[in-house]
C-alpha cells in the first residue's frame, strides 16, 4: 500500500495522459475524407493532383437524373387481358340484338349487320380495349399478358373510349350506305362492348425500378498515376466529376475490423506522443507546473477545449474552421504560466488538430505564425489596449498569410475569397471572450493571472488597508520593497506584476504583533527587551506562518502565500541567535531558523533580497553610497553562501545585475549626494 502511495503522484499523470489521449482520438472526426477543399470555377491551389489508386468515374447527378428519365420513358407498361370478355361480349350481343332482329329484318341486312359486327369485335379485341386510357405516348412500349405469355405492342395499339366510338360510329354509317338505316344501332353496340384490358400498374413499377437498378452509377476508369488536375487549373466539366468521385471514395471508404483497429491503433500513437512531449516537456523545464496535479490537468483541459471545439466545427461546416480561436491557449497559458510554456502547448495542439483539417499545411503554417505572434505580444493582456493589440496582430498574420498562400497557388489575387477573412476578423472577436474565460478559470482552478494581479495591487484592497492601520511602519516598508523588487524584476526580465504583489503581502502576518517589530515601534519601546531571546526569535519566526494563516482566510491565491513563506527561506535570526548565544553558548541554531522553504522562483528570490537589503539599510546611520554598496554586497552574499537561492533559477549574472539595480534604486530613495564645500 505504500508503495502504490509513493507511485500515485506517477500514476495520476499516467493516468491523465492516457485519458486525453483516448478522449482525443474519440472526439475526432470521420477521417475518410478528402484531404483538399475545393470549389466549382475556382483555380485548383494545390500541387498537380495524381490518382492515389485506380477508381471508376461516377456520373454526375444530372446525367443520371436524365438517363434515370429516359429508362421510365423506354421502359414498356405491363397491361392484362380478360380472355373471357369477348366471349360475353358476344353472348350479350346476341341475346339482346341478334336472336329478337332475325325474325325482323330481311335475311341479308340481318347478315350485313351480323358481319359488321364480327368485324367490330375483332378491331376491337385484336389487342384491346383500355376503358380507363393513360398519359402516355402513343409509342410508348406496352406489355401484355394473356395466358402467362407477355404479347408486345404499343400504347396507340390499344382501343380507347374516343377510338370506340369513332370505330363504331363509321360502320354505322357504312350500314347506311347499303340501305341499312337503324338509328338504334349505335347505341346499342357501345352498350354492349365491354374493355378487356387493364393496366398492372404494380407490375409496371416493379419492371421499371428493376430497370432504373441496371443503371450504372459509373462511367470509366482513372488509372493509379493518371493526372487529374494541375496547379492553376480551373476545377469543371470533367476534372471536377473526378475530383467528386475521389472525394466521395473517400467518404465511402469503408475499414475491416482489422484495418479499423490498425488505424485507431496509429492515431493513439501519434496522440500519445504529442501528449508525452508535452509532459517530458513539463518535467524539464517546468518542474513546478509538472508536481502540481492541478495546473497540470488545467492545461491538458485547455488542449481538449480546443480539440473538441475544432472537430465539432470540423464535422459541421469545414469551410468555418478558421473561426475556431485557436489561439487563445498560448492567450490563456501565457496569462496564467509564461509565454514559452504557452507556445509549447499550442504547437502541441496544432499537431493533433492537424490530423482532423483540410488543408494541413496551410493550417499548420498560419496557426503556428498567429501562436508566436501571440506568445512575442505584450504580456500585459490586463490592460485593454494591449489585448485589443495582440487580437489586431493575429488578425493581420492571418490575413497576410492567407494571402501569400493565395498568391502562390493562384499567381495572383484575382478571385481572392473575402469571406475567408471575414473568417479571421470573427475569430480575432472570440478571442476576445479571454477576459471572462481568465476569471472563469480563476476561480475553477485556484490559479492567478496577471488580471487578479492587478486587482490584488490596489492598496485600497481590504487586506492591505487592515495592514496599513495595524502596523504601518510594515506598511510602508512592503510598499518600499514592492517599489524595489518590481524595478529588479523587470531588469532581469521576472514577472513584475507578480513579484509587486507579492511584496506587498509578504509581511502580513506582522499585524498579530506589530509592534514587536522595529518599523512599528513609533514610542521607541522594545518590548523584546522584556522577554528571553529564544521567545524573541519566536515571535520574529511566527510572522510568516501567521501571515499564511491570514492569507488564507483573505483568500489569497497560493502563488502570492509562496512568497509569504519563503521570503526569509531557512536563514537565521541573527541578532536574537547572538544574544541568546552570548548566556548559552551552546544554544541550539535551529530554535533561531525559519521554518523555510527556500525561495524556488525568479520572483521569490528578488523578494528576499529586496526585504533584507530594504530593512537592513534602515539601521544605518548617515547613509552613503559606500556604506549602501558595501551593506547590499554582504547581504546577498550572505545569501549566496548560506544556499538560499539553489532551488531558484536565477544566475550569477542576474544576481549582479540585482546588486547594481538595488544600490541604484536605494541611492534614490535617500537622496545621496555628495558633500559641497561650506
Amino acid at each position: 500500500m505504500s508503495s502504490l502511495y509513493n507511485y500515485q503522484n506517477i500514476i495520476y499523470r499516467v493516468f491523465l495522459l492516457c485519458f486525453c489521449t483516448a478522449l482525443t482520438v474519440y472526439i475526432f472526426p470521420n477521417n475518410n475524407r478528402f484531404k483538399y477543399d475545393y470549389q466549382q470555377g475556382e483555380p485548383w491551389d494545390y500541387e498537380t493532383l495524381y490518382a492515389p489508386f485506380s477508381f471508376p468515374i461516377e456520373k454526375s447527378e444530372a446525367a443520371l437524373l436524365k438517363e434515370r428519365q429516359r429508362v421510365s420513358d423506354e421502359a414498356p407498361y405491363y397491361f392484362k387481358i380478360d380472355s373471357t370478355i369477348e366471349k360475353k361480349v358476344r353472348t350479350n350481343w346476341a341475346n339482346k340484338y341478334l336472336i329478337p332482329s332475325k325474325e325482323d329484318l330481311p335475311e341479308q341486312d340481318f347478315k350485313s349487320i351480323e358481319a359488321e359486327w364480327n368485324n367490330i369485335l375483332y378491331e376491337i379485341y385484336k389487342v384491346g380495349y383500355l376503358e380507363l386510357p393513360l398519359e402516355l405516348n402513343q409509342s410508348q412500349p406496352i406489355l401484355i399478358e394473356l395466358n402467362n405469355e407477355l404479347k408486345a405492342a404499343i400504347y396507340d395499339d390499344l382501343y380507347k373510349p374516343e377510338d370506340l366510338g369513332r370505330l363504331i360510329n363509321d360502320r354505322v354509317q357504312r350500314l347506311k350506305e347499303v340501305g341499312i338505316n337503324r338509328s338504334e344501332l349505335l347505341a346499342e353496340f357501345l352498350e354492349v362492348i365491354q374493355p378487356n384490358i387493364t393496366y398492372d400498374k404494380q407490375l409496371t413499377e416493379l419492371a421499371i425500378q428493376e430497370e432504373l437498378n441496371k443503371i450504372l452509377t459509373t462511367r470509366g476508369v482513372v488509372s493509379q498515376g493518371a493526372r487529374i488536375i494541375a496547379q492553376g487549373e480551373i476545377v469543371e466539366g470533367e476534372q471536377l466529376q473526378i475530383l467528386q468521385t475521389l472525394n466521395n471514395t473517400y467518404k465511402s471508404q469503408t475499414w475491416t475490423e482489422s484495418q479499423y483497429n490498425w488505424k485507431l491503433g496509429g492515431y493513439i500513437v501519434l496522440v500519445g506522443m504529442a501528449y508525452t512531449m508535452l509532459i517530458l516537456f513539463l518535467r524539464r523545464y517546468r518542474t513546478s507546473v509538472f508536481e502540481n496535479f492541478r495546473k497540470l490537468f488545467f492545461i491538458f483541459f485547455n488542449i481538449q477545449v480546443v480539440v473538441v471545439l475544432t472537430a465539432t466545427v470540423v464535422t459541421i461546416d469545414v469551410q468555418y474552421i478558421y473561426v475556431v480561436p485557436v489561439c487563445i491557449l498560448p492567450l490563456i497559458l501565457k496569462a496564467f504560466f509564461d509565454a514559452r510554456l504557452g507556445l509549447f502547448t499550442h504547437v502541441i495542439a496544432i499537431f493533433i488538430l492537424s490530423f482532423i483539417v483540410p488543408n494541413s499545411d496551410e493550417y499548420l503554417f498560419l496557426q503556428m505564425m498567429a501562436g508566436i505572434v501571440t506568445v512575442l505580444s505584450n504580456n500585459e493582456i490586463y490592460k485593454r489596449a494591449n489585448l485589443f493589440l495582440t487580437v489586431a496582430q493575429i488578425i493581420g498574420i492571418y490575413f497576410l498569410s492567407y494571402f501569400a498562400f493565395y498568391a502562390i497557388n493562384q499567381g495572383g489575387v484575382i478571385g481572392l475569397d473575402w469571406s475567408r477573412l471575414g473568417y479571421f476578423v470573427l475569430c480575432g472577436l472570440a478571442m476576445l471572450f479571454v477576459w471572462p474565460l481568465i476569471y472563469i478559470y480563476e476561480k475553477i482552478f485556484g490559479l492567478v493571472s496577471d488580471v487578479s494581479l492587478l486587482e490584488l495591487s490596489d492598496t485600497n484592497s481590504k487586506l492591505l488597508k487592515a495592514l496599513s492601520n495595524k502596523a504601518p511602519g510594515t506598511f510602508h516598508h512592503s510598499l518600499n520593497v514592492a517599489n524595489i523588487a518590481e524595478t529588479v524584476a523587470n531588469e532581469i526580465g521576472a514577472n513584475a506584476m507578480l513579484v509587486r504583489v507579492g511584496a506587498l503581502y509578504h509581511d502580513v502576518g506582522k499585524m498579530s504583533n506589530p509592534t514587536y517589530f522595529t518599523e512599528n515601534q513609533g514610542s521607541g519601546i522594545n518590548p523584546h527587551n522584556d522577554l528571553d531571546p529564544e521567545d524573541s526569535a519566536r515571535i520574529i519566526i511566527d510572522h510568516t506562518l501567521k501571515g499564511i494563516e491570514i492569507a488564507r482566510k483573505y483568500n489569497l491565491p497560493d502563488r502570492i502565500i509562496d512568497f509569504i513563506r519563503t521570503h526569509h527561506g531557512d536563514s537565521l535570526v541573527y541578532y536574537f541567535y547572538t544574544k541568546a548565544k552570548e548566556h548559552h553558548p551552546e544554544v541550539a541554531k535551529d530554535n533561531f531558523r525559519y521554518p523555510g522553504p527556500k525561495p524556488f522562483s525568479q520572483e521569490t528570490a528578488i523578494l528576499m533580497i529586496a526585504d533584507s537589503v530594504e530593512a537592513a539599510t534602515k539601521s544605518i546611520k548617515n547613509p552613503t553610497s559606500v556604506k549602501i554598496d558595501n551593506l547590499v554586497n554582504k547581504i546577498i552574499e550572505g545569501q549566496v553562501e548560506s544556499g538560499q537561492f539553489l532551488n531558484a533559477n536565477i544566475t550569477f549574472k542576474q544576481i549582479e545585475t540585482i546588486k547594481a539595480v538595488i544600490k541604484k534604486k536605494l541611492a534614490s530613495i535617500y537622496h545621496l549626494r555628495i558633500e559641497y564645500p561650506e
